[in-house]
């Protein structure tokens, strides 16, 4: 018998919307006022009130005018996902206004360099 266990990450768009929909009341809004500040169209909006899940370039730009992040909404059904470490210190370095690009990008390049002679290989497997 063969396995047809579905072991995808799941978004849970009905719960992102709801978190959205408190974003939108505490901030006295209006979903109008949404689609005009994100320039999300009010049926994409609609959709995602009917359950509908948005589609990327969507749900970015929300994710960015909320500051909900869509990974809380993503369930896994066999592991809990960690970031990984560089990851995250890539998005921090990017995401510091008191460095420019240039700058975010060389400080990357080293922490990686120095990262990938340094870390310990043995204790990732």
């Amino acid at each position: 018998m063969t396995d047809t266990t579905d072991t995808r990450p799941r978004f849970d768009g009905a719960a992102y919307f709801q978190a959205l929909e408190a974003t939108v009341q505490a901030r006295g809004l209006r979903w109008k006022d949404v689609s005009i500040q994100t320039g999300i169209s009010a049926s994409t909006l609609s959709r995602m009130s009917q359950g509908k899940g948005p589609d990327s370039a969507s749900l970015a730009t929300l994710a960015a005018w909320s500051a909900l992040n869509p990974a809380d909404f993503v369930s896994l059904d066999t592991r809990t996902a960690e970031p990984e470490p560089l990851a995250q210190v890539s998005t921090l370095l990017r995401h510091d206004p008191r460095l420019s690009p240039a700058a975010a990008d060389m400080l990357d390049q080293m922490i990686r360099s120095a990262y990938g002679r340094l870390a310990d290989r043995t204790s990732l497997k």
